[in-house]
């Protein structure tokens, strides 16, 4: 493809809303009409949304390793590193080729949630990361099995299977810290957000700014990718 598209609009537009919200006002609208399939509102968000929550795991797993208290949290740290660093690749391929315009920052949320892991320490870092990244990535498995029943562009189906087997693996080794709170994270995934839309989107990049690249460890073997076959 060369990442040259036929697009019914003449750019992507910058998502409007992202996070924990529904993201789009038409989800289900087609705004590309590249040779892997159309593209909808709902898929291009969900492309930023997996960019916006490795921005921000990444530096919480590298936090994990500094300063998790047991092995089962240090382990966990790993984890996000690992997975999003491979991930992101994966996403930032796919993005390329659809042309769709990736932040370079999380959201004011998801920024929040690094400073308060960024102030916690001890067994409350433990607990709060624990429970704050089950929670979030709680939420973002019921957004990629939404969208992998429903796209019909073949790189956006790949990077939900990649996302999917990431974030499974993130909740598995979260969980097994045995410091979920699961009192919190249950409302947290079940209840609609209140939070503005502001606080919820990832700013987009300014135009002179170089991609921010999650740069896997050095004995990361890469995965697949997505754009491959």
């Amino acid at each position: 493809m060369g990442g040259a598209l036929a697009a019914t609009l003449g750019s992507l537009l910058y998502p409007a809303m992202l996070g924990v919200q529904k993201v789009s006002s038409a989800p289900e609208r087609v705004i590309a009409t590249p040779a892997t399939g159309p593209l909808t509102e709902a898929d291009r968000d969900f492309v930023v949304e997996v960019r916006s929550a490795g921005l921000w795991e990444y530096p919480v797993g590298q936090t994990g390793l500094r300063k998790g208290t047991t092995k089962a949290v240090r382990t966990a740290g790993e984890h996000l590193v690992d997975g999003h660093a491979s991930l992101d690749a994966a996403c930032r391929n796919v993005a390329g080729q659809l042309n769709i315009t990736l932040p370079n920052q999380p959201s004011p949320q998801q920024q929040g949630f690094v400073a308060t892991l960024n102030a916690d320490s001890g067994k409350q870092f433990d607990t709060d990361m624990a429970t704050l990244v089950r929670a979030a990535d709680g939420r973002l498995l019921s957004t990629i099995a939404s969208i992998r029943t429903t796209t019909r562009n073949s790189l956006v189906r790949s990077l939900t299977d990649q996302a999917n087997s990431t974030v499974l693996d993130h909740l598995t080794v979260l969980e097994k810290t045995g410091l979920v709170d699961f009192g919190q994270v249950l409302p947290q995934e079940t209840t609609a957000p209140t939070l503005p839309a502001k606080d919820m989107t990832p700013p987009p990049p300014a135009a002179t700014q170089p991609q921010v690249v999650l740069t896997p460890p050095a004995t990361t073997t890469p995965s697949p990718n997505p754009s491959a076959g």
